[in-house]
């Protein structure tokens, strides 16, 4: 028997039966896996029907250049909480993104097995699953007390400690990725190990970086019970910001507006959704639709820079 006649009838020998019970099995449990995957996209299909169906009847250009509506009257917009929401994501990102890069520059290139490492590691992982109301009170206990008003700094700093430990999880994955040959080629042409963690292992890890940013920052974004004990509401326009665009002035909003009372979406749905007024509810419906679409668009920007990593 030649080689091909071999190999033909050894894969004739390894093919089983249809009725054979592997078969069978393996049959079964396909099945099995494409109905919990079936009814996993249940929920999701139906939050995004409804919130599709009650919020694009009230959404508009002009809800995002108003404000709310007072009590039993109707029209108005969520402009302050849309803008509010920018500004503690913002601040939060800005503490949050340079300590845990610096984090995960530390445990992959420089922490080794040390104890430092192991214990870095262990209250990463014990933050990654506080709830986010513990951290709301802790930012409540840390900052409003201490500053005697609620601000978007101190929701910032909430959503900052919710994000720091996203961050620096993926980042530490992303650079110890970096295959090692790199570290090995820029030492062996006299580089440092600082200048070979700068200039070499973070740029070819920034795009897997970037990826776990944009996860922390699209979780902080639909944060309500941070904020509920940070931020708290605000009707009105924070100093320094106004409907007229030659009032707007980003110093005023900087050194005051930020330390005032700031409106957010998801606050602004929390309240609203539970209004017995039907004009705060259909803008809770559209403020829902205007989170989702938020991380909905994190999401597709996550996946397209992780395609254009591979």
């Amino acid at each position: 028997m030649n080689s091909p006649e071999l190999a033909a009838s050894t894969i004739r020998s390894m093919k089983r039966s249809p009725s054979s019970p592997r078969t069978l099995f393996s049959s079964i449990m396909t099945a099995v896996a494409f109905l919990c995957a079936a009814l996993a996209l249940i929920p999701l299909t139906a939050v995004i029907y409804y919130v599709l169906v009650n919020g694009l009847a009230s959404l508009s250009p002009s809800v995002f250049l108003t404000l709310p509506p007072a009590p039993g009257l109707t029209g108005g917009g969520f402009g302050n909480a849309f803008l509010g929401t920018l500004s503690t994501v913002m601040i939060a990102a800005f503490i949050s993104i340079p300590f845990g890069i610096l984090g995960a520059i530390y445990l992959a290139e420089f922490g080794g097995d040390s104890k430092l490492t192991e214990w870095i590691n262990f209250f990463t992982n014990v933050l990654s699953g506080v709830p986010s109301i513990v951290v709301g009170a802790f930012a409540y206990a840390a900052v409003v007390l201490r500053t005697g008003r609620f601000s978007a700094v101190a929701g910032g700093i909430a959503l900052a400690v919710l994000m720091l430990p996203t961050i620096v999880r993926t980042a530490t994955e992303a650079l110890e990725a970096v295959p090692k040959e790199y570290r090995q080629a820029a030492i062996g042409l006299g580089a440092t190990r600082f200048q070979t963690t700068l200039k070499i292992v973070l740029p070819s890890a920034i795009p897997a970086i970037v990826t776990g940013i944009m996860l922390a920052i699209a979780r902080a974004a639909g944060e309500t019970a941070p904020v509920l004990f940070t931020a708290s509401f605000n009707r009105f326009w924070n100093s320094g910001l106004s409907l007229n665009p030659v009032n707007v002035n980003p110093f005023t909003y900087l050194t005051q507006g930020v330390w005032e009372p700031t409106a957010t979406m998801s606050r602004l749905v929390f309240d609203f959704a539970t209004a017995p007024y039907k004009a705060q509810q259909e803008l809770a419906w559209a403020g829902a639709l205007v989170l989702v679409t938020l991380v909905l668009i994190t999401s597709v920007l996550t996946r397209f820079v992780i395609r254009r990593k591979r």
